[in-house]
């Protein structure tokens, strides 16, 4: 699943974090220790929050840990710096206290759509499915045309075994944003756990034809074909998508992409070919990762 730091500006755009009157940005520095009026330390907590914001745009995520831990100390009635803080906290693989500050968040803004995604989110990296489920429907009605978030619920959904749902969420989404492929490539991964195989191809085919690039179609339609006898196709697909993304060599990388037990279990029969063994073998291998192709 494609995701970056770089996507806490964008969500946070828009928000409405920002409403109080602040200091300019060259000007949301540390306390005084003298400031002691609650209002201006307040101002100051929403502004190192927005402070710890331009910091991620510019890559310093260690310093916009810090202003965010402060600004929850210095203005722990509003959403914005707990929201700001629990993003920082699931994008350093931390899900457990970035659910924990997004509760807080929503405890203070429990109509805000998306702090009530970012929870969501996060509920699911915890493998919280369904209170993942609650937080994202809970947003989703407050802004329900956010392909991002369907993909989340889609997810969670996909996750608990409930494929019909999940085709139906990811179908939403893609009303709101018809290239994103993957939601098509997820419907895919449904499709093939409910034992309908040419439709899986075919979303697969679909996602690789918005992206020729992506690994992760390009191998599932590998996994498909083998099925079908046609080997020598799925041979050439299969180590066509694995040197271009070596990751994909592992299905325990694989299952964290969501594939189901039904596509595993076949992958799995596609590795065991003498062709894949080997190409697998070098692109694990400590050579391979330490020039970068792992």
């Amino acid at each position: 699943m494609p995701g970056t730091r770089r996507w806490l500006v964008p969500l946070l755009a828009g928000i409405g974090l920002w409403s109080a009157a602040l200091p300019a940005s060259g000007q949301a520095l540390l306390p005084h220790a003298a400031e002691f009026e609650p209002q201006k330390l307040r101002q100051q907590g929403l502004a190192l929050a927005q402070q710890a914001v331009r910091l991620v745009q510019r890559d310093h995520v260690d310093l916009a840990r810090s202003r965010a831990e402060l600004a929850t100390e210095l203005a722990p009635d509003r959403f914005q710096p707990w929201f700001v803080l629990g993003r920082l906290q699931l994008a350093d693989g931390n899900p457990a206290a970035s659910v924990e500050s997004l509760q807080k968040a929503r405890e203070l803004a429990p109509q805000k759509a998306n702090v009530l995604f970012a929870l969501g989110s996060a509920q699911f990296q915890q493998e919280n499915y369904q209170a993942a489920i609650a937080a994202l429907q809970q947003g989703l009605e407050q802004q329900p045309e956010s392909p991002e978030a369907l993909f989340d619920l889609g997810n969670a959904q996909l996750e608990l075994g409930r494929y019909e749902q999940a085709i139906a969420t990811y179908e939403r989404a893609l009303e709101f944003k018809a290239e994103f492929w993957p939601a098509i490539n997820n419907i895919g991964l449904a499709e093939y756990e409910r034992g309908n195989r040419q439709a899986a191809i075919a979303r697969w085919q679909a996602a690789l034809d918005i992206d020729a690039n992506q690994a992760e179609p390009q191998l599932a339609i590998a996994v498909a074909r083998y099925q079908q006898d046609q080997q020598d196709k799925a041979l050439t697909l299969a180590q066509q998508a694995l040197q271009r993304d070596a990751r994909y060599a592992d299905p325990a990388y694989l299952q964290k992409n969501l594939w189901g037990q039904r596509l595993l279990a076949h992958t799995r029969a596609l590795f065991a070919e003498p062709q894949l063994q080997a190409l697998r073998g070098r692109l694990q291998s400590p050579e391979a990762s330490s020039s970068g192709q792992s």
